[in-house]
């Protein structure tokens, strides 16, 4: 918003200095990144700015933690791991979040405040003690140390955020259209994906995105719950901290933060058209 040029001295000193407050948030938390990325360059095998870095000297870059990364069989186990539990545990999210998020927005719902808090709660739970709780779980029912619980374990942490994103998504959904829809002969299953997911696709992807990120950057849960065989790259970066200082975890941290943008970028796109669906901004 703009300033008003009939604005006084002191609304003129509160647009100008929350913008600074802002700008100084924003530098605190980008600035650990901002060190990290030119740090995963380093041509030598330190976590410090070495004095041909800060001259700006080629001979001080290299590419040799990213090769290290790609030639690493550790790192590429673990890479693909993520890769292999990551979308499983996705697509369990979106299945049950989205058919969830449907259920608790039809009025008739008893209940529904109870359900959502209990559906939500591992967002508001510390995940340390999600993570004890599964753990003590899954060694009753045989699924500790398991590829499934993994992906079953991450699959909860992700459809709280399913769950939001898809509710955000019906508060603006004309269900005059799923009526119609059932007037003229449509089933349940058939008005659901002809009218009523195209509409809320913007917010089921996000969902769907968030999930994906909450899963591929998970280490707690997965060191509770997973066994040597289900190493992914956040356990694996964690154990390099642990055991063996190794400065290739800063070009792993620099390849996942390129991905968090990337999806983020998406997720800008996808609410910008999910608004415009719905009519709430100009097309």
């Amino acid at each position: 918003m703009a300033l008003a040029p009939y604005a006084t001295t002191g609304q003129r000193i509160w647009y100008y200095g929350f913008r600074v407050i802002c700008g100084l948030i924003f530098f605190f938390l980008i600035a650990p990144i901002l060190v990290i990325i030119p740090l995963s360059f380093n041509a030598q095998d330190f976590f410090t700015f070495t004095p041909k870095m800060l001259a700006l000297d080629p001979e001080g870059y290299s590419l040799k933690h990213y090769r290290d990364f790609f030639t690493s069989n550790d790192w590429q186990q673990a890479m693909w791991n993520s890769l292999k539990i990551a979308p499983a545990a996705t697509l369990i999210s979106v299945s049950l979040g989205t058919l969830a998020a449907i259920g608790l927005s039809q009025s008739h719902v008893p209940f529904r405040g109870a359900i959502m808090a209990i559906l939500i709660s591992p967002m508001i739970v510390p995940l340390i003690i999600s993570a004890a709780g599964m753990y003590f779980f899954y060694s009753r029912i045989g699924l500790q140390g398991t590829y499934f619980g993994v992906v079953l374990a991450h699959a909860a942490l992700g459809i709280p955020f399913v769950i939001i994103t898809v509710t955000a998504t019906l508060i603006g959904f004309d269900r005059s259209l799923t009526r119609a829809a059932a007037n003229l002969g449509a089933g349940p299953v058939r008005t659901f994906f002809k009218v009523q997911m195209p509409l809320i696709l913007p917010g089921v992807v996000s969902g769907g995105l968030f999930a994906f990120i909450t899963s591929f950057d998970e280490v707690v849960v997965v060191l509770f719950v997973g066994s040597a065989g289900q190493t992914t790259l956040p356990w694996q970066m964690f154990t390099g901290l642990r055991e063996q200082i190794s400065p290739t975890i800063l070009a792993v941290a620099t390849l996942l933060v390129g991905i968090s943008i990337l999806l983020l970028a998406m997720l800008e796109v996808l609410r910008r058209r999910s608004e415009r669906l719905r009519g709430l901004s100009p097309s």
